[in-house]
């Protein structure tokens, strides 16, 4: 299993935490919000991981080169255009890579071992969604809405930051799974996108969207009571640190929390 990890952008809204580096080197309990990812994914199986950089890349890539991660290989993919175009030009760029079976994971999603896990196990569909729900949703969240009549009721019909809020029946954490030909349907609803005008502008999920509500068949896993958390904000970080650090004393990573 491959693991596709948007990490380009600079995170402009942690301001001044990442003046000079990237949100995906902050660190949290003695590591990097990139090295807990990859953990993560290393726990839940995962083998290779193809970290898509931009902003400050050379500090990523001496991060990369310094750790020591037994069965797990881990690449990088340069994306020369993280300034003037969102997450979905990371996707453009990594379509190669994505053959076969294979994970995207948001560059500012950090998940337990048990999230991805949970993913792995249920996840039936070419493309499926991880989400989770909560009570109230805010603007930022990205919503889904789900078909409660199709697949289970776990049947996506859209996705997005805008849907209704009657119709909001869960949130995106950053964090989906393709399976036989998810990868190259997702790729060229990408290429599409960035045919149209403001393409560049627009969130990789965008293109999720567009498959739901195209009739293709793409299907949500809930994590409910397992534990992830965003690093958007200031705010954020501190939250991030408690909650890794209540992993690692849970003892959640195993032994790859002491490698």
């Amino acid at each position: 299993m491959k693991a596709i990890i948007l990490s380009a952008g600079q995170g402009k809204r942690l301001l001044p935490l990442t003046a000079a580096k990237p949100k995906c080197l902050l660190p949290f309990a003695g590591r990097t919000l990139l090295e807990w990812q990859l953990r993560t994914l290393a726990v839940a199986g995962v083998g290779e991981a193809v970290v898509v950089t931009g902003f400050a890349a050379a500090d990523v890539e001496a991060e990369l080169a310094g750790l020591h991660l037994p069965g797990l290989r881990v690449r990088t993919l340069f994306n020369p255009f993280y300034g003037v175009a969102d997450n979905i030009g990371s996707c453009f760029l990594a379509a190669p890579e994505m053959v076969g079976d294979f994970l995207i994971v948001n560059g500012d999603t950090l998940f337990e071992p048990a999230v991805p896990a949970a993913l792995l196990a249920q996840a039936t569909a070419p493309v499926t969604v991880t989400i989770d729900r909560k009570d109230r949703y805010d603007a930022d969240d990205m919503k889904v809405c789900l078909d409660r009549e199709q697949d289970g009721g776990r049947r996506l019909r859209a996705i997005g930051k805008t849907l209704p809020p009657d119709s909001v029946d869960g949130e995106s954490i950053g964090l989906l799974l393709f399976r036989d030909d998810g990868g190259s349907r997702f790729a060229h609803a990408v290429q599409a996108i960035l045919h149209e005008p403001g393409g560049t502008r627009h969130w990789y999920l965008s293109a999720i969207d567009r498959l739901a509500r195209g009739g293709e068949r793409v299907e949500a896993v809930s994590i409910e009571g397992r534990q992830w958390t965003e690093v958007d904000y200031p705010a954020d970080a501190e939250r991030a640190r408690r909650l890794v650090e209540s992993w690692v004393a849970a003892g959640r990573f195993g032994a790859m929390a002491a490698e």
